[in-house]
């Protein structure tokens, strides 16, 4: 036995050992309490399904054979020494269903099943604060089956779709694949998107617009809203022809203003984050990723040291509820009125009701610990992510408990013959809740007019417009997505997005926007046309409902299992038999350098590349050219060819000549925004892309 668990044994007899997932959550919890406490770690899962084979007993229920993982029996063998001397053994594993299956199997594991009621205890928390941990500790609970059995199930389905399906891609498609029930939704939404933008068909539509000015000189800017009496919608216009007859048709009218209206209108703050809002809200205003915002997320959660000591700084970052705690609403409310007066302090605090499926309103809301630790106050102490993360969610929170911004809002109709002009604009009056959580709002001044007051046209534009493509998800609206159709849970967005582009499914763009790579289009066809249902949206939202009937106590968990796998499996059987191996091979019009027969395009695990025909006598390889996008800038290094888009290795976007390497001109500059400049760095990232390029073989 080592030293180290010698000296646990010595600490822990006759003491209360508390078990958590992470060392950082230990040390913060350990510095709550006394010297009548030992706090340890599990380091995430103690047990497991095997990797070397599926672990599940079909023929006995489902049964899963559960193993503890070659790397945690050490410490799996530490604790169950410290635990044999421990008076009281305290799982205080995080709240949401997969905590609650690693309490569980910390049971299992170190051999507690025999162990008195009395000895074991389960306490949950929402923050890791002392008061916190101290009040769990005086209200511990029984351990919950019920969500213990639901993150089984969940396991286990993802385990047989896993296990069954990724083997039948690797036989008919490429080895190294993988499918998954969320992932698999995931691709096909990012694919289905691609080729909606591929269709896409730019509509043409036009607008008029107008300058105005009145009397004393003051212009204002009018739309077009109505022609003779009917409403002129975005699209109405359909091309030149028609916005020149309305511009002719205004031109030498008399312009007179038919109305002004002022009002007041108010807005109300957004309700605090929940993990998929954050994730989306990050994304849009910081450009984190899900995994980025949840790793921060999870450091600001499990203790960061200030000069209170090491403390959590924000609750429990996996939730999909809006619920707040009176008591933090009421230390809101005190931190607001010593901030920024009582001016900013509502009369009767603002609560939220949680809508999304299978929220828990146990859980609560991600804020901040501590309302009154301000981002300021704790610059030092964190990293330039964690500040600004932390920045975000103290913000958010702290709007929920503040008024609603007031504008002035001024809406002037002006009337010119049969057609009726508008303009809005409004004045922000009282910013609120703005005061901390910025929206994008423009104060847009329009001038003192009265009705009946003529104006003066000076400009009549009519303006070209074109229909849009729908856009690539970007992670914000990938999640938002995802949500809104009950696919996937608070646990699962980071992981799945993350996992579709290690498998090279999908991958970024250079807006951090997704797109499908070749082989996440092949596998996407193929799993759509043999297994919809795996890829199915309303189906996997039907079994995420599913699988919180079984963590609400309402279905045992084998049904979802079953009603699952007995139709799939015998589905797939037969699809063995009736799918040909997709050998998609493209002719081409390249002739081999090596051998001199033609090359072909294949598919290989990392998508599309060209091999020659003769294969396995030739094994000659290389990746195919991408599209050159050329800027339109003659190069003024050479002036004989053009600027094209290039990427680094980092994928950062650069600018070279398209006669490179007979010119190696580089810029980041954008040559469309302004004239290109000579950079030696872009030079040497242009030279090393390109290096790569040539030297890169590709892996069938």
């Amino acid at each position: 036995m080592n030293e180290t668990t010698t000296e646990s044994k010595k600490k822990s007899k006759g003491k209360q050992l508390v078990i958590v997932e992470s060392p950082t959550k230990a040390r913060t919890i350990a510095g709550f309490l006394g010297r009548d406490f030992v706090i340890e770690s599990s380091y995430g899962h103690v047990r497991d399904l095997p990797k070397s084979k599926i672990g599940i007993d079909f023929e006995n229920n489902f049964e899963p054979h559960y193993i503890v993982p070659l790397k945690a029996k050490p410490n799996v063998k530490k604790l169950k020494e410290i635990a044999k001397r421990a008076k009281k053994i305290i799982l205080a594993t995080d709240e949401d269903r997969e905590g609650e299956a690693i309490a569980w199997h910390l049971i299992s594991a170190l051999g507690l099943e025999n162990k008195p009621g009395d000895q074991i205890e389960r306490i949950v928390f929402h923050e890791i604060t002392e008061s916190a941990i101290k009040d769990a500790l005086a209200n511990p609970r029984a351990l919950d089956l019920k969500r213990v059995n639901a993150q089984q199930a969940r396991r286990i389905l993802d385990r047989i779709v896993g296990y069954k399906l990724s083997p039948f891609l690797w036989k008919k498609v490429a080895r190294g694949l993988s499918a998954g029930r969320v992932q698999s939704v995931t691709v096909r939404l990012v694919v289905e998107r691609e080729r909606e933008i591929e269709k896409f068909k730019p509509e043409e539509y036009w607008t008029i617009e107008a300058d105005v000015e009145t009397k004393k000189k003051a212009r204002f800017r009018v739309f077009l809203s109505k022609n003779e009496g009917r409403s002129v919608g975005k699209f109405d216009i359909k091309n030149e022809t028609g916005a020149k007859k309305l511009v002719e048709a205004v031109r030498d009218k008399t312009w007179i203003v038919e109305s002004v209206e002022k009002k007041a209108s108010a807005k109300s703050p957004l309700p605090p984050f929940t993990t998929s809002t954050l994730q989306q809200e990050a994304s849009s205003r910081l450009g984190f990723s899900a995994k980025q915002t949840m790793v921060l997320a999870q450091q600001l959660y499990e203790g960061i040291r200030i000069d209170l000591g090491q403390v959590g700084l924000i609750t429990y970052m996996r939730t999909d509820s809006v619920n707040l705690a009176a008591s933090s609403v009421a230390a809101a409310a005190k931190t607001i009125g010593d901030l920024f007066g009582a001016a900013y302090v509502l009369s009767k605090p603002r609560f939220f009701k949680t809508k999304s499926k299978g929220a828990q309103e146990a859980h609560e809301a991600i804020r901040p610990a501590n309302s009154a630790v301000t981002p300021d106050s704790i610059k030092q102490y964190l990293d330039r992510r964690q500040l600004k993360l932390y920045d975000l969610i103290w913000r958010r929170f702290m709007a929920t408990q503040m008024p609603q911004a007031i504008f002035d809002a001024t809406t002037i109709d002006v009337a010119a013959g049969e057609a009726l002009f508008r303009a809005n604009g409004q004045i922000l009056k009282f910013d609120g809740f703005l005061k901390v959580y910025q929206a994008k709002t423009e104060d847009v001044l329009l001038p003192d007019v009265l009705p009946k007051e003529e104006v003066k046209p000076i400009s009549i534009d009519p303006l070209q417009h074109f229909t849009e493509p729908p856009p690539r998800y970007t992670d914000a609206s990938l999640i938002k997505t995802l949500e809104k159709a009950g696919v996937g849970r608070p646990s699962t967005y980071a992981p799945t997005l993350t996992t579709i582009q290690n498998r090279g499914y999908v991958e970024k763009d250079e807006r951090k926007r997704y797109k499908p790579t070749d082989m996440g289009m092949m596998v996407n066809d193929l799993l759509v046309r043999h297994f919809p249902e795996v890829v199915d949206m309303e189906f996997t939202a039907r079994m995420e409902g599913e699988l919180d009937e079984v963590a609400e106590g309402t279905k045992e968990w084998q049904q979802p299992i079953r009603e699952f796998y007995e139709p799939f499996a015998k589905h797939l059987e037969t699809k063995y038999d009736e799918v040909e191996k997709q050998t998609t091979d493209e002719a081409t019009s390249e002739i081999c350098e090596k051998c001199a027969k033609p090359m072909v395009i294949k598919f290989g695990r990392f998508g599309r590349f060209m091999a020659c025909s003769g294969f396995p006598e030739c094994k000659n390889t290389k990746n195919i050219q991408k599209e050159v996008i050329s800027t339109g800038v003659q190069c003024p290094k050479c002036n004989q060819a053009e600027l094209v888009q290039r990427f680094t290795r980092k994928k950062r976007l650069f600018f070279g000549c398209a006669r490179y390497p007979d010119c190696d001109f580089a810029t980041w500059t954008n040559p469309r925004v302004k004239a290109p400049v000579y950079d030696p760095a872009a030079e040497a990232e242009f030279k090393a892309a390109e290096e790569k390029k040539r030297s890169a073989t590709a892996k069938p």
